[in-house]
């Protein structure tokens, strides 16, 4: 097995990867050869979370102008390292268009920005913003960044770059090799490599050298997850190392990690359902039993982090997930790899003394699909001047687009060519086959579309319901 890592190791060095980076993907290749019953954390070990405080009972409890002070000492991270290739991006996610404001295009890191700066000027801070981007999306982005021309930072670094390993041959345990795209036999290994790059990059010490306490990190593709000095109060006012924002967890989110606790060490952990014996699974995807899942929005003391990377010279032993996948996402037929990978939320068990917060969903709107984008896009949904994504109760239809003909982005703006329809009447929405839609298009109650075996257009105007586009005749 040594012999077997070494040639991927040898492949990261000629790429100029550091030590850190080689001893981290160490870390996952040995336990992804090693795989066994270690890798299961199960029901019988773990006991309930429960009586999570809510951000309702904090904002009653704090002082809002102390509030500002501790909001003062936080640092904003986004996690951008996202190609969003599942929507058939070739770009950052974050660059993707979500909305318009007052008739400018607006992406998900044109929102970040409007976020950050809204805040620095309403509350008098300073807010460095820092991203960590990957190979793929570093480019882009800086160039948003640096042509923002309200945007300015000093001292802090607007960006920490990830690291990047080999994908693996499954059939022989080999860096896999793929001549006609090279590119290809990379990936980044999930935002847990978040903390090895910190590590590597610094950045604690630009904190805590310009005053800053408190680091609050979240994907960009969660606009939800904007800065809240009430969060940093109530943040400050545990004395916790970590704090992991919370949410209930529906019917539709019984298959996502959820939080535990560890009987052994009393301590939260975090459990993928990767992690889940098949035997616990009725157990773990029942809701009442295990209320909250993880939002991946986290809050962790500058201090604290920087103490448990040194301790573990910057390679966290966190579980590993394992992707399998082919080495040209795009072909079915391309040699199988595995993708190793580790969670950020992972490392809450490494922390004695971490707590959570329970929020609502207007702080957990992530975007993974075209299906999430077409609610984002909708009129459920109104971009305020303050930059927040406002919506009346967060509770919203479930929307199913026909793959087919939805799940790639262009395909997608193709068939929406003036805006997505609006969803305010409706349910459900079911669209089988391939629509495209005119102007004015309302959805209403279980709308469902069928597969008419050709392409279809709904014209201007049109209602559609659970029998379809309405008749416009006289019954």
């Amino acid at each position: 097995m040594a012999e077997l890592f070494e040639r991927s190791a040898a492949k990261m060095r000629d790429q100029g990867l550091s030590e850190v980076a080689i001893a981290q993907f160490e870390h996952l290749y040995n336990e992804w050869q090693n795989n066994d019953s270690t890798s299961w954390i199960r029901e019988i070990d773990v006991e309930c979370l429960s009586d999570v405080p809510s951000f309702h009972d904090v904002y009653e409890t704090i002082d809002h102008d102390q509030a500002v002070g501790a909001f003062a000492k936080t640092a904003f991270l986004k996690l951008n390292g996202g190609l969003g290739t599942s929507m058939g991006l070739d770009c950052a996610k974050s660059l993707l268009p979500v909305r318009r404001h007052k008739a400018r295009q607006m992406r998900f890191l044109d929102i970040i920005l409007g976020q950050v700066l809204v805040a620095r000027k309403r509350l008098g801070v300073e807010l460095p913003l820092t991203l960590m981007n990957s190979f793929r999306t570093s480019a882009d982005t800086m160039a948003v960044l640096r042509g923002n021309k309200k945007f300015h930072q000093e001292g802090v670094p607007m960006e920490i770059l990830q690291h990047r390993e080999p994908k693996i041959d499954i059939a022989t345990g080999l860096p896999v090799e793929y001549p006609s795209n090279p590119e290809l036999e990379w990936c980044p290994p999930g935002h847990g490599d978040l903390f090895s790059t910190i590590y590597e990059s610094g950045l604690l010490d630009s904190l805590e050298e310009h005053g800053f306490k408190y680091l609050f990190i979240s994907n960009s593709d969660n606009l939800g997850a904007r800065p809240s000095q009430t969060l940093a109060q109530h943040f400050e006012n545990t004395g916790a190392p970590i704090m992991i924002e919370v949410a209930k967890r529906t019917h539709a989110d019984r298959k996502g990690g959820h939080l535990v606790i560890d009987k052994r060490t009393g301590r939260l952990v975090l459990r993928e359902m990767t992690q889940v014996h098949p035997q616990d699974r009725a157990n773990a995807m029942d809701i009442t039993m295990h209320p909250y899942f993880n939002t991946n929005n986290i809050w962790v003391r500058v201090d604290a982090l920087k103490a448990l990377l040194e301790q573990y010279h910057g390679v966290l032993p966190l579980p590993v997930i394992r992707n399998q996948k082919t080495v040209d996402p795009t072909d079915p037929d391309s040699t199988p790899v595995m993708q190793l990978e580790t969670a950020m939320g992972a490392a809450v068990s490494l922390f004695e003394g971490a707590t959570c917060v329970l929020v609502d969903r207007m702080r957990f709107l992530p975007v993974k699909t075209t299906d999430d984008l077409f609610i984002m896009r909708s009129d459920r949904f109104h971009l305020t001047d303050l930059y927040e994504m406002e919506d009346g109760n967060y509770i919203f239809p479930s929307v199913s687009l026909d793959p087919r003909y939805y799940k790639n982005i262009h395909d997608f703006d193709e068939r929406f060519p003036y805006s997505v329809p609006s969803v305010a009447a409706a349910n459900s929405i079911t669209i089988e086959g391939d629509w495209t839609f005119g102007r004015n298009v309302s959805f209403y109650g279980d709308a469902k579309l069928e597969d008419g075996g050709k392409p279809n257009y709904v014209p201007n105007g049109e209602y559609v319901g659970p029998q379809g586009v309405e008749p416009d005749e006289w019954l």
